[in-house]
């Protein structure tokens, strides 16, 4: 039986070191493209699946994230926010487990901050059982090697050929279970659910991108403001 969430977490506490001097003064999330802040486009996104509470960290310049976006009601959406302090981000593994109060007792799904894609988040659900369901993606130029193997469905640690974890993951509470609000790494918890035969992955064949330095920033602008196609 399939678990949908309908909850969302966006992940918005990174630093943006490589797209820096435009960091400097600004989070990330609230670069501008194709006429709005990044983080609206995903907003938007998560709205139109269906989603209608939103959770998002933050640390650098957080409260500028806060005062722009507010409660969410422009979106139709409650939005909580998880603050993790001004240079103190916690990873993503970190970033989530101190999420959890605001994240609910069923599945829930994360998204990066910085991914732009037009998969539909509305179908994305997770098997009874599992711990994960992550979305893969063809390996872009700056990861060639990916990271995981998709088989029948099932997402192996190790094993050719390798496609590249997207930023976007359906994720079970239990996932998390003993863990403390520090730093840690997202992956190694993957690994091990996948040990154990836990998590499961779909191939996302279409568009998405990594906008995490000033090159790939100016292409997602220039998709956006230019007409050469639609992420969502």
């Amino acid at each position: 039986m399939e678990r949908r969430p309908d909850i969302a977490m966006i992940l918005a506490a990174g630093r943006g070191e490589r797209l820096r001097p435009l960091t400097d003064h600004t989070p990330k999330p609230l670069l501008g493209a194709g006429g709005k802040p990044l983080i609206v486009w995903q907003l938007e996104k998560l709205a139109r699946a269906g989603f209608r509470r939103v959770i998002v960290n933050h640390a650098h310049l957080g409260e500028q994230i806060e005062a722009r976006l507010g409660d969410g009601h422009a979106w139709g959406l409650d939005i909580r926010y998880s603050a993790e302090g001004q240079g103190h981000a916690l990873e993503t593994g970190g970033g989530i487990c101190k999420a959890l109060p605001l994240l609910g007792d069923g599945p829930f799904l994360v998204i990066n901050g910085d991914v732009f894609t037009d998969l539909d988040y509305g179908q994305l659900a997770l098997e009874q059982g599992d711990l994960a369901h992550l979305v893969l993606v063809n390996n872009p130029a700056h990861h060639p090697r990916g990271d995981f193997r998709l088989r029948h469905g099932r997402v192996h640690a190790g094993g050719e050929p390798r496609l590249t974890f997207g930023g976007i993951g359906v994720y079970d509470p239990r996932l998390f279970d003993g863990c403390r609000p520090e730093p840690f790494p997202l992956a190694p918890l993957l690994r091990q659910a996948m040990t154990k035969g836990l998590v499961s992955g779909e191939h996302h064949g279409g568009y998405w991108l990594d906008v995490g330095t000033a090159e790939r920033y100016r292409e997602l602008r220039n998709r956006l403001e230019h007409g050469t196609g639609n992420h969502a």
